[in-house]
C-alpha cells in the first residue's frame, strides 16, 4: 500500500474495555481522527467546510480486526485513498509501533453532501489531486 498519511497516537485507558483491549467502536475514532487530521494538513476544516455547506460523510466502513492493541500502546495510523466515482475511499490501516504488527485494516468510503444534496466536490477533487496518483 503506498500510504500518503501518517499518524502516531497512543491508547489511552478509557479507550480499553473490560478484556483490556482497544473496544472495537475506539477504532472508529482512531480511524476518523486520521482523516480529520490528514484534511487538516492539506489546509480543509471541517467548521470551515460545513459553513460553505460541503460536508464529507462517511458512507460505508469496513473493518477487519486483526492484532488487539492494550492501554499505553503506541500506534501508527496510516492513510491511502483513491476516487470511484462520487466517492473517496480511504484505505487505513493502523498498525502497533512496538511490533510493527497490524492491528485494524479499514476501508471508509465517504461521499460529499453540498449544500443539502450529494455531489461531487470540486474542492475535493483540486486538494485530493496530488494524493491521487499514489495508488
Amino acid at each position: 500500500m503506498n500510504y500518503i498519511y501518517e499518524l502516531q497516537m497512543k491508547v489511552r485507558d478509557y479507550e480499553c474495555d473490560l478484556q483490556g483491549i482497544v473496544n472495537n467502536a475506539n477504532y472508529q475514532h482512531y480511524l476518523e481522527h486520521t482523516r480529520h487530521e490528514f484534511l487538516a494538513s492539506t489546509g480543509i476544516g471541517f467548521a470551515a467546510l460545513h459553513e460553505q455547506g460541503v460536508d464529507p460523510v462517511v458512507a460505508r466502513i469496513n473493518m477487519a480486526f486483526k492484532t488487539p492493541l492494550k492501554s499505553g500502546d503506541e500506534f501508527v495510523s496510516k492513510l491511502a485513498m483513491r476516487k470511484e466515482g462520487i466517492k473517496y475511499v480511504f484505505y487505513q490501516d493502523i498498525f502497533r509501533k512496538s511490533d510493527n504488527k497490524v492491528a485494524i485494516k479499514a476501508v471508509v468510503e465517504t461521499v460529499c453532501v453540498v449544500n443539502g444534496r450529494l455531489s461531487d466536490s470540486e474542492l475535493f477533487d483540486n486538494v485530493f489531486a496530488p494524493y491521487l496518483g499514489h495508488e
